[in-house]
């Protein structure tokens, strides 16, 4: 097979710029707008002479990989999993790749992987910490390799973060079941002590007593995002003697969890319990009775989180603190029954 040494050889063979030539097969077609039909031209010749750009010793030597990195506590999550595709898709628009990493929930994996970035030259990483433990972030971050965080915020840490109004997004799904009649709505969390819980969880109370509900302390359960929790903690609610009517499920897999210990007890949503739920998954339209969930704004978490983390490579700021919060939204389906009618005749 007849194989070409370098990028003028094969522009000579296809009789198209070595310019243009590089930058297809450095994924920068689309930045700088080369057609599909030339796109096609240069990989199919790249291929037919089994020509492939090192990149890696071209990174070495410009000292410029464009390879970000992406660390996630479980890549099988649908959340989590559709911000890395969104990642994906932004860092390719700007010409980067990606390498993604799977904390699997585990601190001592997360520090690990950190490393393993630093040591593949990536020029920056977005990180959705596990955990309550920063010190090994903190320690990162004097490496000098820019980070973004998503999903929550690090007090005390100076590192740009990009997460959901969480506080806003519980108060809306509360006050949502308030307004169908509910009085005694259980909530089951997540990890204790970490922002984005915290957040949420403040949401639900200052709705109960924005009506003037009592809170009651044992309605709230939990210590996991996990659908294993979800889980638990039901079974645990629907054991009181006057258990909830509704309930708010702070993460989604936290609600698989309720769906399951509610079907295992024969109780049907909305029609025995209600539920709302963080946050909006393709399934959750298309359940017995379609979830009403707060949706995150998953594509625009992964596109700034992308720009965000470029502009501190672009600019030379590791220690830029740019926080921003977006706006979640309440999508209202079926899972929510209105009682008001019933307690008045009651």
């Amino acid at each position: 097979m007849v194989q070409v040494k370098n990028i003028k050889e094969l522009a000579a063979i296809i009789g198209i710029s070595a310019t243009t030539v590089s930058r297809v097969l450095n994924g920068k077609a689309t930045k700088y707008r080369i057609s599909d039909n030339t796109s096609k031209k240069v990989l199919d010749a790249a291929a037919r002479f089994n020509y492939y750009p090192n990149i890696f010793a071209r990174g070495l030597r410009l000292e410029k990989t464009e390879t970000l990195g992406l660390i996630v506590p479980d890549i099988a999550n649908p959340f989590f999993a559709s911000i890395a595709k969104s990642i994906e898709f932004e860092s390719r628009l700007k010409g980067y790749s990606i390498i993604l990493c799977d904390s699997m929930d585990s601190c001592q994996t997360e520090t690990i992987l950190l490393q393993l970035l630093a040591g593949r030259k990536v020029e920056g990483i977005i990180l959705a910490p596990v955990g309550l433990r920063t010190d090994h972030i903190s320690d990162f971050l004097e490496k000098g390799v820019p980070v973004v965080i998503i999903d929550r915020y690090l007090p005390g840490i100076q590192v740009p973060s990009i997460i959901t109004d969480n506080y806003t997004g519980a108060l809306q799904a509360v006050e949502h079941m308030i307004s169908k009649g509910h009085r005694k709505i259980g909530c089951i969390q997540g990890l204790n002590g970490i922002s984005l819980n915290t957040d949420r969880v403040n949401g639900y109370k200052d709705a109960l007593m924005n009506h003037n509900i009592r809170i009651e302390e044992n309605l709230i359960a939990g210590n996991d995002f996990g659908e294993q929790n979800g889980y638990d903690q039901t079974m645990k609610l629907l054991s009181l003697r006057d258990r909830p009517t509704a309930i708010l499920a702070l993460s989604n897999l936290i609600s698989l969890g309720i769906m399951r210990a509610l079907s295992e007890n024969g109780l049907a949503i909305p029609d025995d319990i209600s539920l709302v739920a963080f946050d909006d998954q393709p399934y959750s339209a298309y359940l017995a009775s379609p979830m009403t969930t707060v949706d995150q704004p998953k594509e625009e978490i992964g596109k700034r989180a992308v720009n965000t983390l470029l502009d501190s490579i672009h600019d030379g700021d590791t220690k830029r603190q740019t926080n921003i919060m977006l706006k979640p939204r309440l999508i209202v389906r079926n899972s929510v029954k209105d009682i008001r009618d019933i307690k008045m005749g009651s």
